[in-house]
């Protein structure tokens, strides 16, 4: 048998898509870019294999999932490569090496920006709902999404203002170093109903959540 050539190259496309941009919000939200002396490493980290099963299926490589440990000793999940063309990529569009408090805009069409902040969501946002006992039969429902940077979360509220007509509110609890962007009850309805309209990869148990949520104001995704 003769000697085997090397692997073909892994090429992740640079046009933008759906698929794309979802990813693109995965990484602006939960993943980690390593310093270019560290190999020009691309690292998305997860409790949940069916959020990096969705982040491997949209990059359109079949990169494998691997165990790490924490300093806690806890396991977790994790999709790393070297790319140094998407990498690159990943840094003319706005994400940054140890960007969680250094991020700002990403340079993300309008058309693909709900992709993108669905994969933004799936990454550092929840939903929430429960009755308020001060009012009769009064169902609350709120859809936050969650940045240790200042610039980054308010360009989001900005794009969303622009895009989807709704404002928003800003908080930063105190001693937290975590800024929250929440959309409540009749926003966060709208919100949700054009992040998922049209279908796009989701994390299933989050949109379930906000489908019986939904349910219980009389509205549909």
């Amino acid at each position: 048998m003769g000697k085997r050539g090397p692997k073909p190259r892994q090429l992740i496309s640079e046009k933008w898509s759906s698929n794309l941009a979802y990813a693109v919000g995965l990484l602006a939200s939960d993943g980690c870019l390593s310093l270019p002396v560290h190999g020009y490493l691309i690292d998305l980290t997860s409790l949940d294999r069916d959020q990096l099963e969705n982040y491997i299926s949209c990059l359109g490589v079949p990169y494998k999932i691997t165990k790490k440990y924490g300093s806690n000793g806890k396991e977790y999940l994790r999709v790393q490569f070297k790319n140094v063309r998407f990498y690159e990529f990943l840094l003319s569009i706005g994400l940054t090496p140890a960007k969680s408090k250094t991020i700002g805009a990403i340079k993300v069409p309008d058309k693909y920006f709900l992709d993108f902040l669905r994969g933004s969501f799936d990454g550092d946002g929840s939903s929430y709902d429960y009755y308020d006992p001060r009012w009769k039969s009064s169902f609350m429902f709120y859809l936050t999404f969650c940045s240790a940077s200042e610039p980054h979360i308010f360009w989001m509220r900005e794009i969303i203002e622009k895009l989807v007509g709704v404002h928003g509110h800003i908080s930063k609890s105190r001693g937290s170093s975590m800024y929250s962007l929440r959309y409540a009850k009749r926003e966060g309805v709208i919100l949700a109903q054009k992040m998922y309209k049209g279908g796009g990869v989701c994390l299933a148990r989050k949109r379930l959540k906000i489908v019986e949520s939904l349910r219980i104001l009389g509205r549909r995704l």
